[in-house]
């Protein structure tokens, strides 16, 4: 009972609770079951052991079969076919039925013996013509099974001959019919015989050789010939462009009837993915156009291949991806099928479908300069995978692309697509016009980020109706709150996507193209291509879709953007990557609309702005970076009304010139010469850097005697030099600017004719206009709108002419209008300069001067000429002026504004100075106040002033005579009237003028008796031109 340290005798235990008896149950069944498995695999091996040995004695027994057939053929038929007649090819013949049993791929023996007997067929068919009754004799209903069977076979042997003999037969493959002693053209010509579309069996012959994949052995066929190209005379058909045009026509025949064959094998899949194929089968490309094909192919295409792209077949050389083969196909084919005037609406479609699913699958990375640059933001683009793409596209195929898109192919499709709408229904929704408006906007989207805009803009603007139909389909829709839904031609749809978006997405960006190029008289009197009146629906339409797309939605576009790398990982029928689009092409159509609302105004510049955006709310967060109100401020800026702006851009500067100058000490104390304050700025202010120049700067005057004027520069003095530098600078008389017959200023093209380093002064005066600007200096330079365009980088166009030359503007729409010969009037691509007496010639083009202008180009002529004069003759003196410029003040800052608000924000309103404003904000010191006499007199006395007299007083009080942008309510220091003498003044004190503290915006003012002696002292003050010796 005791432990004795002996472990051997321990009761063994089963902790599963089993007995052994149940042990030895389980072991029982386990083994039993091990032993049935090996019963069954034994069995399993005899019965596949079997198999093998019936499978192989019956191939040996068919080969000694074949060995014996053969040796009857040569005996009775001859070794190559010596013996053989018109008779042989009849069904009561052993001929073809021995032939076509023994007949090998891999014995050359038996290939030639299939020539020999092609070769003999072609010879009896040229003799007698009747392929029918060389076949069938008399009676094919009786013998109609023996013949098909025979005529498919010996078909589809000839295809596979020449397959499997195709490396050596290549050179032969593209020769013509009349080559007939080569072994190629025999087959072929044996097979274009055979498919002869009346013939009573090629319905099933088709039927035959296509479900075993005929289509894909001409595909290997004319891949291997591809580098055999050279040579070929494309005036003659080949050989097998015939048997191809025979083989893949036959379905749009009448009496076709056969079945629907697997897509992996079809002709579109097999054929139509051959690179560059017309180039080799222009014959061909001709009766695929024209004789019905595309319309059933492309069609059966459309059905199958945006769900099924895995069946196109694998790429086979670098550059030259399947989907894209199809593509250039296609296009090329499409531009004589939309062009047939009996085109079909139902083709349009198709084709556009097509090309737009094929367009989305061609990643922008393979494209080597055709893409637009907002598709290629970042160099190192990868494709959906996430790995990079290294093989860009065949030059060849790029090219193929992109020229098989031109004007007249968008004109042709457009006008397919929309030539046999029904009128539309009451409630807008028409089955037509809607699969018409669908497949036209998901193609040119397509198109849109792929090929450069300005190749096809101008063609789809001038030479389609596209804008007005797209129009009046949006606004038809729009005022029945009905949108058809656009969801099956997206991918990725969540299929609550808004019906606009697509259409929106080609409209925008076609109108916009459109405000352009046309001109003033176009758009206002003749209203073209909309009225006045669909502008203005159209303004309010944009502007509800831009708020939903930048605001109201839920914003998952944004942060899908930041988390991607570059826009082109998306897909581009996507929703996501057309909101994109559309909410870019809206915002600059938009403000496109708008700047022809500031030239002459068509509707209220408040119908621009979104009534959310005014709130305090809403400024506070954009004045916050990374907040969705910041991001639509910079995406769609005229949207938020001008105020609310101001108020954004006042904060950006105080914060910037908080950050800058930290310390209320200047940095820099400078002697200005007023008679020499050009020359004296220059060569103090251009030496500093942009961050001096940020800073705090005080200066002291010298006047015309050589005295330093009295007065220390508190920020009145500085205000006062820069007015006055702005105003010596920017004379006409200086050179460096010019103006316009409006009096608005513009670089000066011949300004290096005046002053030698005329361009470190224009980049000195950006400087002077930037540091106004960042100090908050209204200044009184009216600049023209052309200029100003580019302070905000943006290029100037054909309508901005007006405002610098009216008379060249009436001439250059003389030649646009001009219905004559414009050959006639002897011109050509160079322009004359005129500048101070010495003309110069500049071509427009590269050999302009032997370029001569003619109705076909004159369009491009007349916008070189705007573009010359109101870009290129001023680029130089523009560009150093925005390099000063943008040393104080970011891009950023002003592009919240276009051209006429910036004009404010630099010199301020022109309706003069608000009294009641500047008296409801002025403070009161030294015993005045609100209602004291002298006030009174006093306010009464400036409200009485002119213009000129009021820009004068608040130069003297504020040292700039316009006042804060926004009101006087922002004038830091706010206005402060102090009594300047005490209350028992002495005559002396009360025959004083009036003096000022410009830095504090303080007029000191004696307690004048009489409202008379306070007007004359107050005007002889401000008019008495002394600097600050009056302070």
């Amino acid at each position: 009972m005791f432990f004795t340290g002996d472990s051997t005798n321990r009761k063994r235990v089963d902790l599963g609770g089993r007995s052994s008896k149940e042990r030895d149950r389980q072991k029982l069944l386990e083994q039993t079951r091990l032993e049935r498995k090996r019963r069954l695999g034994l069995k399993q091996e005899t019965l596949a052991a079997i198999k093998i040995q019936k499978c192989f004695r019956g191939r040996k027994a068919v080969e000694a079969e074949r060995l014996e057939v053969r040796e009857q053929f040569c005996i009775k038929f001859g070794e190559r076919c010596e013996k053989v007649d018109r008779h042989c090819f009849g069904p009561e013949s052993e001929f073809l039925r021995q032939l076509l049993f023994f007949f090998s791929l891999h014995d050359r023996d038996d290939f030639i013996r299939l020539a020999e007997t092609c070769r003999v067929l072609h010879q009896f068919i040229k003799f007698d013509g009747n392929v029918k009754i060389l076949f069938a004799g008399d009676d094919l209903p009786s013998n109609q099974a023996i013949v098909e069977n025979r005529v498919k076979r010996l078909t589809f042997l000839c295809l596979q001959a020449i397959h499997h003999n195709r490396a050596w037969l290549k050179d032969q493959l593209l020769m013509p019919p009349e080559s007939n002693d080569k072994p190629a053209v025999i087959f072929l010509e044996a097979i274009f015989s055979l498919t002869e579309p009346g013939l009573p069996w090629v319905c099933k012959l088709v039927e035959y050789v296509s479900k075993r994949n005929a289509f894909g052995l001409l595909r290997d066929i004319i891949l291997t010939i591809q580098c055999a190209e050279k040579g070929y005379d494309s005036a003659s058909i080949s050989s097998l462009e015939r048997a191809l045009i025979h083989i893949s026509s036959h379905v749009a025949q009448p009496r076709c009837v056969c079945p629907k064959i697997d897509p992996r094998w079809s002709f579109p899949v097999q054929i139509l993915t051959i690179p560059l194929l017309w180039k080799l089968f222009p014959c061909f490309m001709k009766v695929f156009a024209t004789q019905g094909l595309s319309k059933i192919y492309v069609h059966e295409m459309a059905l199958f291949l945006p769900g099924h792209v895995n069946y196109l077949p694998p790429d086979g050389a670098p550059g030259f991806p399947g989907y894209a083969c199809l593509l250039g196909n296609l296009l090329e084919a499409a531009g004589i099928v939309l062009s047939q005037p009996n085109c079909e609406f139902q083709v349009a479609v198709d084709f556009s479908v097509v090309a737009a699913f094929l367009l989305d699958a061609l990643p922008p990375s393979l494209l080597s300069n055709g893409t637009p640059k907002d598709s290629t933001e970042n160099d190192d683009i990868m494709d959906e995978d996430g790995e990079h793409s290294k093989a860009l596209l065949s030059k060849n195929l790029e090219k193929q692309i992109f020229d098989s898109i031109d004007s007249s192919f968008l004109k042709n499709m457009v006008s397919v697509l929309f030539r046999d709408t029904p009128n539309r229904k009451a409630d807008g929704q028409n089955d037509a016009e809607i699969r018409a408006i669908g497949a036209v906007c998901a193609f040119l989207h397509m198109i849109f980020t792929i090929l450069p805009l300005e190749r096809i803009m101008t063609g789809l603007a001038y030479t389609t109706e596209l804008v007005p139909l797209l129009w009046k389909f949006i606004k038809c829709c729009h005022e029945n709150q009905k949108w058809p839904s656009l969801s099956e031609l997206l991918t990725c749809s969540p299929g609550d996507a808004p019906g606009w978006l697509l259409p929106l997405s080609v409209f925008c960006p076609v109108y916009r193209h459109m405000l352009m190029i046309i001109d003033n008289e176009e758009f206002y009197e003749q209203e073209r291509p909309l009225s006045l009146q669909d502008i203005r629906v159209l303004i309010t339409f944009l502007k509800e879709a831009l708020w939903q797309l930048l605001w109201v939605s839920p914003g998952k576009l944004p942060s899908l953007l930041k988390a991607a790398k570059n826009i082109s990982n998306l897909r581009r029928l996507s929703v996501q990557f057309i909101q994109h689009k559309v909410s870019g092409g809206t915002s600059e159509l938009l403000a496109q609309l708008q700047d022809w609302n500031n030239r002459r105004q068509f509707t209220s510049p408040n119908d621009f702005h979104a009534r959310e955006a005014a709130d305090e709310l809403f400024v506070s967060q954009a004045i916050n970076k990374n907040t969705r109100a910041r991001d639509l401020l910079k995406q769609a800026p005229f949207l938020v009304p001008f105020t609310s702006r101001v108020q954004i851009y006042t904060k950006q500067l105080a914060t910037a010139r908080q950050s800058s100058s930290p310390h209320p000490f200047p940095r820099h104390n400078f002697t200005i010469r007023r008679d020499h304050i050009v020359e004296d700025g220059f060569s103090k202010l251009s030496l500093l850097s942009a961050e001096d120049l940020k800073g705090m700067i005080r200066v002291t005057f010298v006047n015309e005697l050589g005295v330093e004027e009295a007065g220390i520069d508190g920020g009145g003095i500085f205000k006062d030099f820069m007015e006055n530098i702005t105003r010596a600078a920017f004379d006409v008389q200086y050179g460096l600017f010019k103006e316009t017959v409006d009096h608005l200023l513009f670089p000066n093209p011949a300004s290096g004719m005046i002053h030698g380093s005329h361009l470190e002064y224009f980049r000195f005066l950006g400087n002077v206009l930037g540091k106004a600007m960042f100090e908050g200096i209204l200044v009184d330079i009216p600049f023209a709108t052309f200029f100003l365009s580019k302070l905000k980088q943006k290029h100037n166009y054909l309508h901005d002419l007006p405002s610098l030359d009216p008379e060249l503007y009436k001439h250059l729409l003389f030649l646009k209008h001009y219905k004559g010969d414009i050959s006639e009037l002897g011109l050509y691509f160079v322009i004359v300069n005129n500048e101070y007496g010495e003309q110069t010639e500049e071509e427009l083009l590269p050999g302009g001067r032997d370029i001569q202008v003619t109705n076909e180009n004159v369009i491009m002529f007349i916008h070189l000429i705007a573009n010359h004069r109101l870009n290129i003759q001023i680029r130089q003196q523009s560009l150093n002026f925005l390099q000063g410029f943008q040393q104080l003040i970011q891009p950023e800052w002003i592009a919240m504004f276009n051209e006429h608000e910036l004009q404010l924000l630099i010199s301020g309103s022109l309706e003069g100075m608000n009294v009641d404003d500047l008296r409801s904000n002025t403070h009161y010191t030294g015993g005045y106040h609100e209602k004291h006499p002298v006030i009174e007199m006093f306010w009464e006395v400036v409200k009485n002033f002119s213009s000129d007299h009021q820009n004068k007083f608040l130069k003297f009080v504020t040292g700039c005579s316009r006042g804060p942008l926004l009101g006087f309510k922002y004038l830091e220091p706010q206005f402060c009237v102090q009594r300047a003498a005490p209350d028992h003044a002495s005559e002396y004190d009360l025959d004083r003028l009036p003096t000022s503290a410009t830095c504090m915006n303080l007029l000191k003012l004696p307690p004048y008796k009489s409202k008379e002696k306070l007007e004359t002292k107050l005007i002889y003050a401000i008019n008495a031109d002394a600097g600050f010796d009056l302070s």
